[in-house]
């Protein structure tokens, strides 16, 4: 087991991966820009280094920085956590060349699943369904519209280096291929450092499904069951659950077996995430987060499996400590992503925290680096906290959000939160029924703004 972790990431995240190490016994080292001087994470962990200014580009996106913070604290391990640099292949190049353990997958398999194209094939050549299009990486605009017109429209042109939602245009003709083609490819080299695109059948209204999994280095995967995370704005997930509503056991068998006989073809190692588009009884492959993810409390409440944790075991060498069949579903769980954001607009509000209280009781967790006095900094992402529930089955556990969401406090000088919209959300008879797609929250915003 690691003697010393060192947490190449900030708030929440960094406080979720430090309390998984003291539970094993590891010490930890955080690393802060100086904006996060005051932080949580800082202050809980072991040691802690500054690694540069504000700037996530000088500070947590700054691998010398942070490769060089893990050799002078004598860490034998690092966990990027997710975001920032958790699946940049060639950060978790460089910490396997200095001799540390890179917690995740091997760099080959990050630098594969990080191109949307070669990702497909690869998934594909696996035996797991994909979007039929062409996943032939291009920068050229007649490529483009032949692909376009091949799967047929409307289609959707996805930048391959893009991800976390961003990076995609919807085309319903040739004519708005032509427009969007060049806009996108702008926003993609500048966002992603790659103009490179590949081109989908656009399935619309389907649900997002996506299932997590574990793997060790000795040839066992796991899946922990499926996430339901449909809710989303601007391809971004606002509201996760899990089990998902929509699948029944047999559907959930199936792409359990082929997602996990899949991994184990490609050799993937650790913690990550294949995400699908669900609809009319089929699955569509879309990508691999070949990371720890945001919402994955919500598989954490319904199979009792520290995937934290889990991770750490599996990175230092030892065998899954648990198989699918005897892994048991357990109750519906939910995650609200509490941002200071407008509840309407989610424009950030940043700011000063004045006061602040988490809700409690049984069946509830609040996940936070967030205290009364610290600022929100506008230099990062908006999350302030996430809000998970438990309960036996779905009913019970929206009751259980809607009073943890009742009892939450958040105030501060111009801070503006999300839990407004929750509280819409769960009033609204689609989200209590569980009949959502991915652009059901977009329409709802748009009805009621």
């Amino acid at each position: 087991m690691f003697k010393k972790v060192l947490i190449a990431n900030r708030g929440e995240i960094a406080l979720r991966i430090m309390r998984a190490c003291r539970d094993l016994g590891i010490k930890t080292v955080s690393v802060y820009s100086e904006a996060d001087r005051a932080a949580k994470h800082v202050r809980l962990s072991d040691e802690s280094v500054c690694i540069g200014p504000a700037a996530a580009k000088d500070s947590y996106l700054n691998i010398s920085r942070i490769v060089t913070a893990a050799e002078v604290s004598g860490a034998d391990a690092i966990h990027p956590g997710y975001g920032f640099l958790s699946e940049n292949a060639e950060f978790a190049r460089i910490v396997e060349e200095h001799g540390i353990t890179f917690i995740g997958p091997s760099p080959q398999i990050i630098d594969i699943m990080g191109d949307k194209g070669r990702a497909k094939a690869c998934i594909k050549n696996a035996g797991v369904p994909v979007v039929p299009g062409d996943n032939t990486a291009t920068r050229s605009l007649s490529d483009v519209l032949r692909a376009a017109k091949v799967c047929g429209y409307p289609a959707i042109i996805k930048a391959v280096a893009g991800g976390g939602g961003r990076g995609m245009a919807v085309v319903q003709s040739e004519e708005e291929v032509r427009t969007a083609f060049p806009v996108l490819q702008k926003e993609a080299m500048r966002a992603f450092g790659s103009d490179d695109v590949i081109v989908e059948k656009f399935i619309e209204n389907p649900r997002h499904i996506e299932l997590q999994f574990v793997a060790d280095k000795h040839g066992n995967a796991v899946c922990l069951w499926e996430r339901e995370c449909s809710l989303q704005r601007r391809n971004q997930k606002v509201f996760e659950e899990a089990p998902s509503s929509a699948l029944t056991e047999k559907e959930r068998e199936k792409i359990v077996k082929t997602t996990t006989s899949a991994l184990k073809k490609i050799g993937y190692t650790n913690v990550g995430t294949v995400e699908y588009l669900y609809k009319n009884k089929e699955f569509y492959f879309i990508e691999m987060n070949t990371r720890l993810q945001v919402e994955h409390p919500v598989t954490e409440m319904i199979t009792g499996v520290d995937i934290v944790r889990t991770q750490l075991m599996v990175a230092s060498g030892y065998h899954l400590e648990i198989n699918q069949k005897d892994l048991a579903l357990n109750g519906v769980a939910f995650e609200a992503r509490i941002n200071a954001e407008k509840p309407k607009t989610f424009t950030p509000t940043p700011g000063k925290i004045t006061a602040f209280h988490a809700p409690g009781g049984y069946g509830v967790r609040v996940d936070t680096g967030v205290y009364s006095g610290v600022d929100i900094s506008p230099h990062y992402d908006s999350m302030i906290a996430k809000l998970i529930v438990h309960a036996p089955n779905r009913k019970e556990a929206i009751l259980r959000l809607k009073r943890a969401l009742s009892e939450m406090v958040v105030e501060g000088r111009g801070v503006e939160t999300t839990i407004p919209l929750f509280q819409d959300l769960l009033e609204n008879k689609d989200v209590i029924e569980g009949d959502y797609h991915i652009n059901w929250l977009e329409n709802f915003l748009k009805n009621n703004s």
